[in-house]
């Protein structure tokens, strides 16, 4: 009897790897297999963070028609609900989108833009594209002389080996890189629009993986050994790296401008369609955040008046969550944004050029 028991509970796990893997190819090497151990134990944890504290999972929104919001991505997903809550507000929401038409529509059919205060502007924009962030930057500076928040939304999860036309591995492209540009050509009108006592809000959308990140300094791009969850966790980490920076840059200008990292939750979306998990698609609605339950932390960041002036940390489920221990070391942190600019060729970051 104890022996079955033993076999079922043993069959159990190894269905529960299967359908759970990051990837649906078998891994190939101890260290892809390393991966996916670590990735198992963080997916159990986060599911249990977040059931832990769903009652903390709350956004109070309310009205701001002077502000404006900048996002990359939001067409799907846990972009889409963002936008929703933040037109809910009467702001006004710019988007950096790959097709502005769809985003539109896509927004379309869950507001009422018709009847709704909060205006709505769609932009082309590949973040994986250097040239492009370089063109929306350009556009969105000209137009708006001030930008309230900015959400550094977009990304990919678990994808194929592939290199942007910048011949930067995508995962630290789109995540990362394209971001780390964004933002530092957007932070004059940011700096413009913070005041003592209402800073303008970086909100830079992480995961829990950061923990299992690693940069690879030597080979950036995983050429010599990809694998999809390690550049993914790599590029998250360089988001709480790149966080924790450029507070400290500004805090030491005493700029009105706040930086905080975000992980939304173990999130039912389209992000996983790399994953094992689309054979099982009734488990994700069961155990999974909504796309809106992951916005919620997201718009907390960028809105929550109780962390006004808690600039450099990182939330999740609307409060305090913990992140990598190479995080909390500033040399580190130097480290890849000093390594950042010399890939852009960045002299003065946050001048805007």
């Amino acid at each position: 009897m104890l022996l079955i028991l033993t076999l079922i509970i043993f069959g159990l796990l190894v269905f529960g790897f299967l359908i759970t893997k990051t990837t649906k190819e078998v891994p190939k090497s101890w260290f892809e297999w390393k991966t996916e151990f670590k990735y198992q134990y963080l997916g159990m944890a986060g599911l249990i963070h977040d059931w832990q504290y769903t009652s903390r999972d709350r956004v109070t929104l309310y009205k701001q028609p002077d502000r404006i919001a900048v996002i990359t991505g939001g067409n799907r997903g846990i972009g889409l609900r963002i936008v929703e809550k933040l037109l809910a507000c009467d702001m006004t929401v710019v988007m950096g989108v790959r097709d502005p038409a769809g985003a539109k529509t896509a927004v379309g059919d869950i507001v009422d833009l018709t009847q709704t205060k909060g205006k709505l502007i769609c932009e082309q924009l590949d973040v994986g594209d250097l040239k492009s962030v370089r063109t929306f930057a350009q556009r969105i500076a000209e137009k708006y002389p001030k930008i309230d928040v900015l959400f550094n939304n977009a990304g990919i999860m678990f994808a194929p080996f592939k290199l942007t036309a910048d011949n930067y591995e995508s995962h630290f492209a789109i995540n990362y890189l394209g971001h780390f540009l964004l933002t530092h050509l957007l932070l004059p009108q940011l700096r413009a629009a913070g005041r003592d006592g209402k800073n303008a809000r970086i909100v830079n959308v992480s995961s829990c993986v950061n923990l299992i990140g690693s940069i690879n300094y030597k080979d950036i791009n995983g050429l010599k050994n990809y694998y999809p969850g390690a550049a993914y966790s790599q590029s998250k980490l360089a988001q709480i790296l790149f966080t924790r920076h450029l507070q400290s840059l500004l805090d030491a200008e005493k700029s009105h401008v706040q930086v905080i990292a975000v992980h939304p939750g173990i999130v039912d979306t389209e992000l996983f369609e790399h994953s094992a998990t689309t054979s099982v698609p009734f488990l994700k609605k069961i155990f999974f955040k909504t796309p809106e339950r992951g916005a919620r932390t997201v718009v907390y960041a960028a809105i929550e008046p109780s962390i006004e002036g808690q600039g450099g940390i990182y939330l999740s489920n609307c409060g305090r969550g913990p992140f990598h221990a190479s995080a909390k070391s500033p040399v580190k942190c130097e480290r890849l944004f000093d390594f950042s600019c010399d890939l852009l060729k960045i002299k003065e970051y946050g001048n805007g050029k």
